[in-house]
């Protein structure tokens, strides 16, 4: 299994090199205009800039702004969405009153509904929070239910034939049973949110990763562009691995039988 892994992580690794050494290649032949796509030496000499400075902030602010807001959204979502999806997921009543409401914005752009949540909550970071909270709130509440549904019955029942209480069910069966899909559930939530950040950070926001790049584009600085989405990719990767890292310390279970 660990060679296994081993080979996997050499083959990530081949193919962002190749990645790499393509974009250099076609960057220092001409292949593609410099102006759409700035060659690996621009973006590095972007990136040491904005270390120290890009408009009044450096890279560090920007990104520490951003991640304030995201984390604040995802944490108010998933104290939130968890306890109403696994609620949800028993009553059936209770999933009849929210699933109607979650099912129509979840599909929706962000932008369609931020200027109502700007006119509401003004053009602060209030707003802003609000949207990330709805793209992060969806995808926990919809893995909540979908696990509750899914509990094995026999397990349950088994559980009820020993003598167990119904709160002694959920802690001991159907909550071990829903942690593996609640965290993918998390794990795409913050992701969604993540991707909703640049939409977030576009009214009234003069600091931000986010925006960051909008501002850059405007500037047809797309060398700054690139160092945006390669710092957002990256940060990206991070939280990922370290939600893994705590669903495999507090999940052991998740993915076996």
């Amino acid at each position: 299994m660990k060679k296994k892994l081993s080979g996997n992580k050499v083959i990530s690794v081949v193919v962002v090199v190749l990645i790499l050494a393509l974009w250099y290649v076609a960057t220092k032949l001409g292949w593609v205009d410099k102006k759409l796509i700035p060659s690996p030496h621009e973006v590095w000499a972007a990136f040491l800039s904005v270390c120290i400075d890009y408009k009044g902030h450096s890279l560090l602010q920007h990104l520490g702004v951003s991640m304030q807001r995201l984390f604040l959204a995802f944490g108010l979502a998933v104290v939130t969405a968890v306890p109403l999806g696994l609620l949800s997921g028993f009553s059936e009543k209770v999933r009849a009153a929210f699933e109607p409401i979650i099912e129509f914005y979840r599909p929706l752009p962000p932008l369609a509904y931020y200027t109502l949540l700007v006119l509401a909550l003004g053009i602060d970071n209030a707003s802003k929070i609000a949207l990330l909270y709805l793209a992060c709130f969806a995808p926990i509440y919809v893995s909540c239910v979908s696990a509750v549904v899914r509990v094995n019955r026999d397990h349950i029942n088994s559980a009820y034939t020993l003598g167990a209480s119904k709160t002694q069910v959920f802690f001991s069966v159907i909550f071990p049973s829903c942690l593996p899909d609640m965290f993918t559930g998390i794990r795409t939530s913050i992701g969604v949110g993540y991707s909703t950040l640049v939409a977030a950070e576009m009214v009234a926001a003069n600091v931000g990763i986010g925006w960051m790049v909008l501002d850059a584009k405007n500037w047809l600085r797309n060398d700054i562009v690139f160092v945006g989405i390669i710092v957002m990719g990256v940060t990206g990767i991070l939280m990922n691995v370290v939600l893994n890292l705590v669903e495999k310390k507090f999940v052991p279970w998740s993915g076996k039988a």
